[in-house]
Parts: structure tokens; C-alpha cells; sequence
């Protein structure tokens, strides 16, 4: 923080995040598990993350492109990494002089791989239901027939075979599972050996069989964030990883009749103290949760009152005093009476995903 600069710090728990890969290994019963570390690690700073889910024993590491791999590897993570959305156009030998696994969507990636990256390492994506990217069935049997003859020429070899599941619900699930198993005999009947499939992230790693398949790809349950709709993690047994503090910057009594924030959309119905705690949607606190929303100060929750604005939210106290620098807990673990990111999501009709990952940069990160 520079001179005069309110205090905004997210604490990460490697800690956390290192019991949450032991618990959702031993859920999951896969010989091998991925951590999703991409979008700056959900939020929580994507080193930080890295660190604690390798701690925890997962295998390999998971990001969303090539630069964000990168980014690791220079940083120091030489552990396996997959990247899995690619621009088609880009030059891929960085990615793969880095040892970086390529997540290959359609047959122009692959040939651009094979022409920019001989010997790169992929794993085949295909769509099964998502609809977003991965090889559509239609040109599987093309698909995998060329991937075949990169890897006899020596172009590139396929280290594994995925796809993505809905979670839209059990039957879609299990018509999904059909359509990989489908997908996976026609690879290897196109003379493929994928030693790596995997399809479920944490949600169906919990909740669904994967026995078929040899590496599940856990995301938001490494950070103690449940994917269910009920957002206990605990539950689960999982533990949050971030914890967001600020404190209290100015203090005010109010008569009864005064409005708060923009457009006085609370008006305080007896007089009462407010605090000013510095943080707001430029910090990613979702403007949606304004009036609704609470965090943890003195020792109590207290409610967010008026919108909330770019920088700052106005909590009331009542009659309780609090001083200026009081420590205020935005958002952490239930477990110590914080408000958790699954409640944040509640007030702000949204998901506990969006809540970790939107927290900003101004808000510094530091381990725990």
C-alpha cells in the first residue's frame, strides 16, 4: 500500500486450498487430479493458488490459455500444465518449448500447432453437450484421424482426451458420460492412446462416478467455494481460502430521515452511527447486494445500507461505537462469523464463482 492508500488486503489460506485438493482427491477417487488455477487463480492470485493446490498433491495445473501458463512458468511452477482456449491464428511454440499442454478444440488448432510447435503435447476436447468449444461429433473421425497421423509423423503426440460436463442435470450428465465413452472408443479405434481423460470439474467430482476416467479437473472447490446451488462448503468439507479485509475509514451519527448513499434508497428510520468501509465495485463487491449484503465488524455482523458505489459501502451500527481503523471482515470463512462468498452471491443474485473472481486489483493478495 502507498502513504495515505486505504488498506484492502484478500488473505489466501494455502493451507486451505491444500486440504481442499486432499479432500476433493479423496472424493473423487481419480488416480490423478487437476487444479484450475486460471482468471488469476479464481481470484485468489493464480501463484498463490498454484502453490497451495500442488502442496495438497494434485497433479497437474489447469489455466484457461497459454499466457496465463506462461505466467507460471515464469514465476518458477514446473509442475504439468494444461492450457485449453486458444486463438487458432497464435504461434505456439512458446507453450510448447514450455512444456505446456495444448487443450485442441478444432482441426484448424491442430494444424497450427503441428506447423508452430512440432512436438507439442495436446489433449483432444470434444463436445459433448456444453456447446461452447470442443470438436463437435461430426468431425470426430476426422479429427482423430489426423491427430493420428501428426503423431506417427512426430508433428505433435495426444497425451489425453476431455470434455466439460453441464451439470444441467443427471440424466443430461449421464448422456454426456455416453458421449465421451463414444468419443474415446472412436479415438483409439483411429489408432489414438490418450492416457489422460477426464471430464468432470468439481461438481460431478464430487457427485458422479469417475471410475471410467483417470483425472478430474477441480476448480472452484479448491478455494472452499461449494458448486452447489445451497453454497455450503463446509458440508463438503471444504474450507474457504480467501478472506477479504479493509477497515473502517470515517465514522458519522445520522438523525433519524437521513439518506445514505446514492439516490437515499435507505433512509435511517432513528438515529444511528454508520462506518465507512473502503471498498466497492471497482473492487468487485457487487453493487446487486446493496441493502441486502452484511459484513463482520466489532465482533458483529452489520448491514450494508444504500448502495453501494465505486469505492465504499456504508454499514450501520446503531448505537454501537466503532472507532476509525477498526478492522472490518468483507468477506471469509462462516466458521469465524463472516459473511462467506456464497452469502455475497445471495445478496447479489449471482454465484459464489463470480463473488472470489471479481475481486480487484486494488485489493492486494497476500498468503496466509
Amino acid at each position: 500500500m502507498t502513504v495515505g492508500e486505504p488498506e484492502r488486503i484478500a488473505w489466501i489460506d494455502t493451507g486451505a486450498i491444500a486440504a481442499n485438493v486432499r479432500r476433493l482427491r479423496e472424493l473423487a477417487g481419480t488416480p490423478r487430479l487437476l487444479a484450475v488455477v486460471k482468471a488469476d487463480g479464481y481470484g485468489h492470485g493464480a501463484l498463490h493458488a498454484a502453490r497451495g493446490a500442488l502442496e495438497g498433491g494434485a497433479d497437474w495445473l489447469g489455466v484457461a490459455d497459454p499466457a496465463e501458463a506462461l505466467a507460471l512458468r515464469a514465476a518458477g511452477v514446473d509442475a504439468p500444465l494444461l492450457a485449453w482456449l486458444l486463438d487458432g491464428g497464435a504461434d505456439f511454440g512458446p507453450a510448447a518449448a514450455a512444456s505446456v499442454d495444448l487443450g485442441v478444440s478444432t482441426l484448424d488448432q491442430l494444424a497450427r500447432i503441428a506447423a508452430t510447435a512440432p512436438g507439442a503435447a495436446v489433449q483432444l476436447k470434444v463436445e459433448t453437450g456444453l456447446s461452447r468449444n470442443g470438436l463437435p461429433p461430426e468431425s470426430w473421425d476426422a479429427a482423430f484421424a489426423r491427430a493420428a497421423e501428426l503423431e506417427r509423423a512426430g508433428a505433435l503426440r495426444v497425451r489425453g482426451l476431455f470434455s466439460h460436463l453441464a451439470n444441467t442435470s443427471g440424466d443430461d450428465d449421464a448422456l454426456q458420460e455416453q458421449r465421451f465413452a463414444d468419443a474415446v472408443r472412436r479415438a483409439r479405434a483411429a489408432g489414438l492412446a490418450p492416457g489422460l481423460l477426464h471430464l468432470a470439474a468439481t461438481e460431478a467430482a464430487i457427485g458422479r462416478d469417475q471410475s471410467a476416467y483417470d483425472m478430474v479437473r477441480t476448480g472452484i472447490g479448491i478455494y472452499g467455494v461449494s458448486p452447489y446451488d445451497d453454497g455450503d462448503a463446509a458440508r463438503l468439507g471444504l474450507t474457504p481460502a480467501m478472506t477479504l479485509t479493509t477497515r473502517v475509514v470515517a465514522v458519522r451519527r445520522v438523525p433519524a430521515g437521513a439518506g445514505v448513499s446514492y439516490g437515499s434508497t435507505w433512509r435511517a428510520p432513528a438515529p444511528t452511527n454508520l462506518a465507512l468501509v473502503p471498498v466497492g465495485y471497482a473492487d468487485g463487491i457487487p453493487r446487486a447486494a446493496s441493502n441486502r449484503a452484511e459484513v463482520l465488524l466489532a465482533g458483529r455482523r452489520r448491514p450494508v445500507r444504500g448502495r453501494i458505489a465505486m469505492d465504499q459501502l456504508v454499514v450501520e451500527t446503531g448505537d454501537d461505537e466503532v472507532r476509525v481503523g477498526e478492522p472490518v471482515v468483507v468477506l471469509g470463512d462462516p466458521a469465524t462469523g463472516a459473511p462467506s462468498a456464497a452469502e455475497w452471491a445471495a445478496w447479489a443474485g449471482t454465484i459464489g464463482y463470480e463473488i472470489v473472481t471479481r475481486i480487484g486489483p486494488r485489493v492486494q493478495r497476500r498468503p496466509r
